[in-house]
């Protein structure tokens, strides 16, 4: 195929072919990623601009109060990363914490840094399970002994900017509805491999901004576990975390149910490690991936019916979400099938086809929502040569683990089986159908 039969190809098309056989690209990406994506955010970006005022106020009123934040830190085998953490959390801009570490029975250096620590006076509270329990376990251990108004939630291998703290709870006073507040995660180690550097300019650009438009909209869904504050009574409200995997989002939607919002803070910025490779990354979206199925169709299905907990944004929220990862990945094989016995000898005309749009759209949004973002991890100029690639990584390699995580939920509820959580804490969790 030739670049002048290529382009008479598209030239011979009209508006109602071309739509037929790119109806998944026009009717559904288009639409929702690309038109939806740019009218919410310059309605959230005219909203800030117009609630100044607002958040001045909040600020004074924040800054009036100084209200005690519990930063608690569950980890297992961290050591190497606490001293870090913890030094970078006194040098916030602000400053009234209480930093409460959990080792989740770790068998590296964790307990004699922590205890030295503790002793020190570094951090206000040491704890440790002398048996791993599991994530939601050290979590809900630390909740019991903090004494904040608002618990900040932060994985100790991240790296968190000096104004973290005060961002990611200021939000809390400009609306006193809302529960939960989501950090920024950006990746923080883009340059190590090509698989690190496909992740940033995911997260950068299809994470970070559809957190903003989710949020803009009402219907946020996952509080992210590497940097998340809770309103204390909210926590005690719903006694904090349940087993995962699928743990963040899961307070999320349970924090919903009892009334309260959930909004993102772009400004509150934490820089995590992704996975270094393909393998590592596969292995931690199929945990992800399986706790739509576990989570949002099994556990909490009651928010698609009236009843005490039935609210309209919750339930557009798991529409949303469940119609865009799960039914639209499932029409992507329709999609795969119609070209195959419809347009076989247009195949070659329709890969290329798709190749382009997609990447053309990749282009223009991470050059236009760039103008969004008020922080960058790197600059937008380094990602531009690997925006090509992210068609195969989107297109094919994700779809491709979620579909595997898809099908070994809802057919094997493979997510009881994750060595993430001890068998003991799945086992449990299993029998309780959480």
């Amino acid at each position: 195929m030739s670049v002048n039969e290529f382009f008479e190809y598209l030239q011979a098309m009209g508006f109602a072919r071309f739509a037929r056989v790119f109806w998944f690209f026009v009717f559904f990406e288009l639409v929702r990623y690309v038109i939806v994506d740019f009218i919410s955010l310059n309605s959230a970006f005219m909203k800030k601009r117009f609630t100044r005022s607002l958040r001045e106020e909040a600020t004074y009123r924040m800054n009036l109060e100084q209200p005690l934040v519990s930063v608690i830190i569950p980890g297992k085998n961290e050591g190497k990363h606490i001293y870090k953490l913890v030094m970078s959390l006194r040098e916030q801009t602000y400053q009234n914490i209480e930093i409460i570490v959990v080792d989740d029975g770790s068998d590296d250096d964790t307990p004699l840094i922590g205890k030295d620590m503790e002793k020190n006076g570094f951090i206000d509270k040491f704890i440790r399970n002398e048996f791993r329990g599991g994530k939601a376990s050290a979590a809900n251990l630390a909740l019991r002994f903090s004494s904040g108004k608002f618990v900040v939630h932060m994985d100790a291998d991240c790296s968190y900017n000096r104004d973290a703290i005060f961002e990611i709870i200021v939000p809390f006073y400009e609306d006193d509805r809302i529960g939960a507040i989501g950090g920024n995660v950006m990746v923080k180690n883009y340059k190590d491999s090509l698989v690190t550097t496909l992740q940033a300019i995911e997260y950068y650009d299809t994470i970070s901004i559809g957190r903003i438009v989710t949020s803009h909209l009402g219907i946020y869904r996952v509080i992210s576990g590497a940097f998340g504050a809770f309103k204390m009574e909210a926590m005690q409200q719903i006694q904090g975390w349940d087993i995962g995997p699928g743990l963040d989002g899961d307070i999320t939607v349970k924090i919903r149910k009892v009334g309260y919002r959930i909004k993102f803070a772009p400004d509150a910025v934490c820089l995590t490690n992704a996975p270094n490779t393909f393998k590592k990354l596969a292995k931690q979206r199929l945990r992800w991936d399986k706790s739509l199925i576990r989570f949002r169709l099994r556990k909490h299905k009651d928010v698609f019916f009236p009843n005490q907990h039935f609210s309209f944004s919750s339930f557009i929220s798991f529409v949303e979400n469940i119609t865009y990862n799960l039914i639209l990945n499932v029409k992507w094989y329709v999609y795969v099938i119609d070209m195959v016995v419809n347009f076989p000898s247009e195949l070659k005309f329709v890969i290329y086809t798709n190749i382009l749009l997609y990447t053309t759209v990749n282009y223009l949004k991470f050059l236009v929502f760039s103008l969004f973002r008020r922080y960058k991890n790197a600059p937008v100029s380094y990602f531009l040569i690997y925006i090509p690639l992210m068609v195969v990584y989107f297109g094919y390699f994700l779809r491709f683990v979620r579909s595997i995580a898809y099908i070994q939920e809802i057919f094997f509820k493979k997510s009881y089986d994750d060595p993430w959580n001890p068998p003991k804490s799945s086992s449990q969790a299993k029998k309780l159908g959480i």
